[in-house]
């Protein structure tokens, strides 16, 4: 006679077997709509499969091809979260299709993009009201986690970044554009590295800073030689500059403003240091509204009754 618990157990063996089979068919699927010059491979004369082969999504995953196909075929074998997003990456999957794919393998995505549960309403509101001054929300991993109008545009556009790439550190290491905009950048580099090993101390082991780690491992050379000086640095207030691509030259003082110290989630805000940057900051800001087809509200009635703005 079966039991209720056994009943329970092979429904649930039943359900891993339907992941699996569901999880080996979307990944073919993907990976035969992706050719081989979207990945930067040659086509060759003699290629039958549409799309890429299993062995190339192998090497673009840094991953063995034996434990892909093996993949593919619905074997019962563990995935990690940095097998996933590697996945995600070379597949080009969109962020349905990341979630998707994270929910088959029956894992929990680590990357900022999949949640924000330390942002509340309030929160994003707060952002809202600081504008013109550049603010957003980061966790002690240096993801950026919301942002107003005015950091969006302040050292790239960063509407247009995939929202799994919005980090701190991973954007000032690989973006150009970002990268362009910060004035003093092999000290910001440097110090960026220290921040983030200093951080990393209370979060040894956890696969989304382990992969962070591996991604800015993988593609920054300049990564990977300020990471082995095994320096740290504690955060700090400090003046910052930056050459923004559509007002010019802005002196503002960064400032960390805590919401959670346990999790180090914090809200990060950019004060114009002088009159000039102020200045070019509201133009800033009226770009923006312009974009979104909205007025400025007039300065004196955006700073009622805060003269320390």
């Amino acid at each position: 006679m079966t039991t209720m618990a056994q009943e329970t157990a092979a429904a649930a063996v039943r359900g891993s077997d339907i992941r699996r089979y569901e999880l080996a068919a979307f990944l073919r699927s993907r990976r035969e709509r992706i050719t081989p010059e979207q990945v930067g491979l040659p086509r060759g004369a003699r290629r039958r499969t549409p799309g890429l082969r299993r062995e190339e999504v192998a090497h673009l995953s840094a991953v063995g091809v034996t434990w892909y196909t093996w993949l593919e075929q619905a074997r019962d074998i563990q995935v990690s979260v940095q097998v996933l997003d590697a996945l995600a990456r070379t597949l080009m999957l969109d962020a349905s299709e990341r979630a998707h794919l994270f929910q088959l393998a029956a894992a929990v995505d680590p990357t900022p993009a999949a949640s924000c549960a330390w942002v509340s309403p309030a929160q994003f509101e707060l952002l809202r009201q600081l504008e013109p001054i550049p603010a957003c929300i980061q966790n002690s991993r240096y993801d950026i986690l919301a942002y107003n109008r005015t950091y969006g545009r302040l050292m790239a556009d960063l509407d247009a970044v995939p929202p799994e790439d919005r980090n701190c550190i991973f954007l000032v290491y690989t973006n150009p554009e970002w990268r362009k905009s910060i004035v003093h950048l092999d000290e910001t580099m440097r110090l960026m590295a220290a921040k983030l090993r200093a951080s990393m101390a209370g979060h040894l082991g956890e696969p989304a800073w382990k992969m962070l780690v591996k991604r800015l491992t993988a593609e920054s050379a300049e990564f990977r030689e300020n990471w082995e000086r095994y320096e740290v640095v504690g955060m700090r207030t400090k003046t910052k500059q930056f050459l923004n691509p559509y007002v010019g030259l802005l002196t503002l003082d960064h400032t960390d403003l805590w919401l959670n110290p346990e999790s180090g989630a914090r809200m990060v805000t950019y004060v114009p240091s002088d009159a000039e940057s102020r200045e070019r900051l509201d133009a800033l800001y009226a770009m923006v509204l312009a974009e979104d087809g909205q007025a400025v509200t007039p300065a004196a009635s955006r700073t009622s009754g805060d003269s320390s703005r």
